[in-house]
């Protein structure tokens, strides 16, 4: 199917970006099976948990893997391929540390001081997931991010393929489930007697593993609803567009919900990019804009998961980026680097969700707690206090306030 090509400039961007953005499928509603999976891992428990494995996932047998299995595993990897997991090991885990605060003591103007602690959740699980081949990228990204937040116990589930259990073992995982879909969510959410529950989910998946993290998200946190990829390129006329069209190209591997689209002022570096993507699984748009100004709100308006900016003048827009879950910026930073070594973390916003959402990150799994010490600001937070919780009709909060604005001697 070949590319669409559209016009716009910046008072159009936004209606562009829409139009565009309808191009992804929606996917298929899975709600209902999902609760139905979901109820029966939390009334059954590991019993439910093991009939749909063997069902859906083709396992059978304990669900954690032995800690012999996993040290044998992270032996038997191919040199190349453990040489590159421990690049991106040590690349993920400087850049996850580099989103580490430490606690803020704020004195006021009455007296109290509040802190603004940061506390790492104490449990969090990391889905890796299956399908056609194993993802041991996504391993690395959400367990070395875990690990450096600070969480005291970091849980890995994916399928038992030797390449996922060894990138398991290098990032220092010690708790590995052999499980998937909605029924291994549950098990994570709700606790079983093998598998205890967590604080935190995190990890792209099916849509059913999406369904089933969004169902549980009054028991346990979760990054975000990860949906289809998608990748965004402004390019002005002086790049080299081989190398850019192979990173569309490259998105497009994610399935046929992938959405490429690259953008520019120049017509002739989209005929130029056009035949090559004429073969790709999911919808690809060519964007032609009046200037590079429209091409900045156009990708402002989709909200990309990826946005990429190659040749001087596109990359020179660079600063004024405000809404794409990565943005790479040169001719040299090809996504795909993204989603491996280059240390960023590819588990990003989706769907537009860059907007108000963020990537993978030490945020993910801390929480941000308040330590409050009034002492001697008691009487003067009580006079400025008081009158408010009578206002609002709160008798009790006001005697608890106003019984400290004189304290005896």
């Amino acid at each position: 199917m070949a590319a669409e090509r559209i016009r716009c400039d910046a008072a159009g961007a936004a209606a562009a970006a829409a139009r565009v953005r309808a191009l992804v499928p929606p996917g298929a509603s899975v709600a209902e099976p999902v609760a139905a999976i979901l109820a029966d891992v939390r009334a059954r428990g590991d019993a439910a948990v093991l009939e749909l494995e063997r069902r859906f996932g083709g396992g059978d047998g304990p669900l954690r893997v032995p800690a012999a299995e996993l040290e044998a595993a992270a032996a038997a990897l191919d040199e190349d391929l453990r040489g590159g997991l421990e690049t991106a090991i040590a690349n993920v885990g400087a850049v996850a540390a580099a989103g580490l605060g430490d606690d803020r003591a704020v004195d006021l103007e009455q007296g109290q001081r509040v802190t603004v602690r940061e506390v790492p959740v104490r449990r969090a699980a990391v889905y890796a997931p299956g399908g056609r081949n194993p993802y041991p990228s996504s391993v690395v990204m959400g367990a070395v991010t875990a690990r450096v937040a600070g969480v005291e116990e970091v849980v890995v589930v994916a399928p038992p393929h030797p390449v996922i259990l060894g990138a398991a073992a290098l990032c220092g995982i010690e708790e590995v489930y052999r499980m998937g879909g909605a029924q291994a969510v549950g098990a994570l959410a709700y606790g079983t007697a093998s598998v205890p529950r967590v604080d935190v989910i995190v990890g792209p998946g099916s849509l059913w593993v999406q369904e089933a993290k969004r169902q549980v998200a009054d028991a346990v946190g979760i990054d975000g609803f990860a949906g289809p990829s998608d990748l965004t390129l402004i390019v002005s006329g002086e790049a080299d567009l081989e190398p850019l069209a192979l990173d569309l190209l490259a998105q497009a591997e994610h399935g046929e919900g992938s959405l490429v689209v690259a953008v520019s002022d120049d017509a002739s570096v989209l005929d130029t990019l056009a035949p090559r993507l004429g073969d790709t699984p999911g919808p690809a748009v060519l964007v032609e804009v009046a200037d590079l100004d429209a091409a900045l709100a156009f990708a402002e308006a989709l909200a990309p998961e990826h946005l990429q900016l190659a040749g001087a003048d596109a990359e020179a827009l660079a600063p004024r980026v405000r809404s794409a879950g990565c943005l790479f910026v040169g001719a040299a930073s090809g996504t795909a680097f993204g989603d491996y070594v280059a240390g960023s973390n590819h588990v990003l916003p989706t769907d537009g969700a860059a907007r108000f959402a963020s990537g993978l990150s030490v945020r993910h799994f801390r929480r941000t707690m308040h330590e409050v010490r009034v002492g001697a600001a008691a009487g003067a937070l009580a006079r400025a206090g008081v009158p408010i919780a009578e206002a609002e009709g709160f008798a009790g909060h006001a005697a608890s306030m106003q019984i400290r604005e004189n304290p005896a001697p």
